[in-house]
């Protein structure tokens, strides 16, 4: 292995990417293929500046009063009409794989190409395109919106037509600071919201699910007395509450994705697919810009299903603006 190389197996082929379809973040893996130290990751499509943590909560366990204000505050922050219940949870990817205990559908459909958590949660399910949806009578219909990787929307009259036939499942992730489908009042929609990809804070670990009653309070009783933790209720409930600090997020989020779009353009890259926190684009030869990102400590997502591809997340700073567009115009030449 050399600095900002990949390694090659005994036949001399490029290394394996499976480690990086699987998701975003894996810059660990990244540095160990390629070297390099001081990495760029635009591999998640989590915000790259983060709400300041001062405390942590971390003395004693959570209240079952304090979980419920985190609650409520989600529910104000997401627009969730009465009637609907709000259940934290420590990530949404837990709570798919707890929802499809509860829900597992008769003939479940999961929309593809979309995030490899839904299918890990409901393998049994059916996968079709977006083109597709409603047309096969599915019981059960699982989807992120926006979507991820191409950030396309379910609007609220194409959701209730998925609910005249059958429960859905919406992820939506990426949808912060936005109210989405979550002030919808249907009683078969199930929607997932994140903490950590608005707030830059993923590894808090804090996620909620919003249902109807019956089903929050199963859900309740797999969770258990302390569904997050400490320090994911404490930042929590205050980065909710906190209306200023979300408007200049939205402004900073704005600001970042004019700058990629620019360098990208730049570049004579095609965009083909957009939501806040990341872009997809499309390159005829994806592994190759790939691991020419990468051999300059700059980690993007590749996609499995779609080698014509990659998703781009937001760079965080200056500097990180001009590496990447430095990178780009490198491959362009």
């Amino acid at each position: 292995m050399r600095a900002f190389g990949w390694r090659t197996d005994v036949m001399g082929g490029a290394c394996d990417l499976a480690p990086f379809y699987v998701h975003g973040g894996r810059v660990a893996e990244a540095r160990a293929v390629f070297g390099g130290e001081d990495w760029i990751d635009l591999s998640t499509g989590i915000a790259p500046r983060a709400y300041p943590v001062e405390e942590a909560g971390l003395e004693r366990l959570p209240e079952s009063g304090a979980v419920a204000a985190l609650e409520a505050a989600a529910a104000r922050a997401f627009g969730v009409p009465a009637g609907r219940s709000v259940v934290a949870v420590p990530g949404t990817d837990l709570a798919m794989r707890l929802l499809a205990l509860l829900m597992p559908g008769e003939r479940p459909a999961v929309v593809v190409p979309g995030y490899s958590g839904h299918r890990a949660a409901w393998p049994a399910a059916v996968p079709i395109g977006w083109d597709a949806l409603g047309q096969a009578g599915h019981d059960l219909t699982i989807l992120a919106s926006p979507a991820n990787p191409d950030g396309r929307r379910l609007d609220p009259v194409a959701a209730r037509d998925l609910l005249a036939v059958g429960m859905l499942v919406v992820d939506e992730a990426y949808a912060d600071p936005a109210p989405g489908l979550a002030a919808m009042h249907e009683p078969g929609l199930v929607v997932l919201r994140s903490f950590g990809k608005f707030y830059g804070l993923p590894g808090v670990r804090l996620g909620f699910v919003i249902a109807a009653p019956a089903l929050a309070e199963r859900l309740r009783a797999l969770l258990g007395d302390w569904p997050v933790s400490g320090p994911a209720v404490t930042i929590g409930t205050k980065a909710y509450a906190d209306k200023a600090w979300q408007v200049e997020q939205v402004r900073r989020i704005g600001d970042a994705a004019v700058a990629l779009d620019a360098v990208l353009a730049s570049a004579g890259i095609t965009v083909i697919g957009r939501a806040g926190l990341f872009r997809l684009v499309a390159v005829p030869d994806a592994a190759r810009l790939f691991r020419h990102l990468a051999e300059r400590a700059i980690l993007v997502r590749p996609l499995a299903d779609q080698p014509d591809r990659l998703r781009i997340g937001l760079p965080g700073c200056d500097t990180a603006v001009r590496r990447l567009a430095d990178a780009l115009q490198e491959f362009k030449r």
